[in-house]
């Protein structure tokens, strides 16, 4: 697996606080578009668009029509992005529908997190509460078991994280968050007062000789585990050589916060622009940079991809939500 996207960058899960044992926790980075690797083996892998474009719940449900239904559905979502209803779509509104399809994934996953731990709804929540909800099954759980975490990091580990995570979130240090902290606390990679919570999990889990850095060995082993005998692809030394030449700016042999800061959160990168682009280059037949309906359901693969199957569940969703495409 190739684990950048345009700009090379490390693809790294967006945390979501579920309880340990049902999920592990790993890494964050700037406004990250899907979970998804944009390459694999050196191809394009359009299920990273079928996500940046839908996001990831609606991706799913689309992975499940035929043809002619995500054709159908598709047409419908269209007309929404075309803003002006001028008939043709966009960078710029394509731009504006994917920040809206990440702000809705965003949004979504906060409300269903901060109501499974505060089913009252009340306006804080503080530090205990949201440990519990989440962590208390580490109460059930003996001791050497806290210290047992294939992913590589302890149960302990993982809460003292969080904790660290939570004050940093905590504008008014009151140890309670409102729901705006939460966000904030849930997804660092969206404010900007929180990026430096993003540098320092990415370096904590890359370092795996805990000196504070990060070396060659280190960078590439986090993206690459070849097996014996294995020919390691090309891009991975494409990976040692962007080390080497951007990534480790005073060529010391390692990445220190500043350039790790650099490498996960570039200051001249855009995501949605990025992939805004790259969608109007794949679609766009006749080279007016801007896309028809038409076009975009002539490629439709490229933005929803389908599966040949003969059913597919429908997600509805109400009109009050923006979309509803059944």
């Amino acid at each position: 697996m190739r684990p950048h996207a345009f700009a090379l960058l490390l693809v790294i899960s967006l945390v979501i606080a579920k309880p340990a044992d049902e999920e592990k926790k790993s890494r964050v980075h700037d406004e990250k578009l899907s979970d998804e690797s944009h390459f694999l083996n050196d191809e394009h892998n359009p299920d990273y668009d079928h996500e940046a474009f839908l996001g990831e719940d609606e991706a799913r449900t689309f992975d499940q029509l035929t043809p002619e239904e995500s054709k159908d559905r598709l047409s419908k979502i269209v007309d929404k992005i075309d803003s002006d209803k001028d008939g043709l779509v966009t960078e710029k509104e394509l731009h504006n529908w994917i920040e809206y399809t990440q702000k809705r994934y965003i949004n979504d996953d906060v409300k269903r997190q901060w109501l499974t731990i505060n089913p009252e709804n009340k306006d804080t929540m503080y530090w205990l509460e949201y440990k519990k909800g989440v962590y208390g099954f580490i109460d059930n759980m003996e001791p050497g078991d806290l210290d047992d975490d294939n992913e590589g990091m302890t149960y302990i580990e993982m809460v003292m994280r969080d904790e660290r995570r939570w004050e940093a979130a905590d504008g008014n240090n009151d140890g309670a968050l409102t729901i705006e902290e939460f966000t904030d606390f849930l997804h660092p990679e969206e404010a900007e007062h929180m990026r430096s919570i993003v540098v320092t999990e990415t370096v904590e889990d890359i370092d795996k000789d805990k000196d504070g850095k990060i070396s060659l060995n280190e960078y590439i082993g986090d993206m690459y585990r070849g097996e014996e005998g294995e020919v390691e692809p090309s891009w991975v030394s494409n990976e040692r050589e962007q080390f080497r030449e951007f990534r480790d700016k005073d060529g010391d042999g390692y990445l220190d916060q500043e350039e790790v800061k650099a490498w996960i959160i570039p200051a001249d990168y855009n995501h949605a622009e990025a992939e805004s682009k790259h969608l109007i280059y794949e679609a766009d037949n006749d080279g007016d940079q801007v896309l028809s309906k038409n076009e975009i359901l002539e490629k439709y693969d490229v933005f929803v991809g389908s599966q040949a199957t003969d059913f597919g569940e429908a997600l509805c969703r109400d009109d009050s939500e923006d979309i509803r495409v059944c």
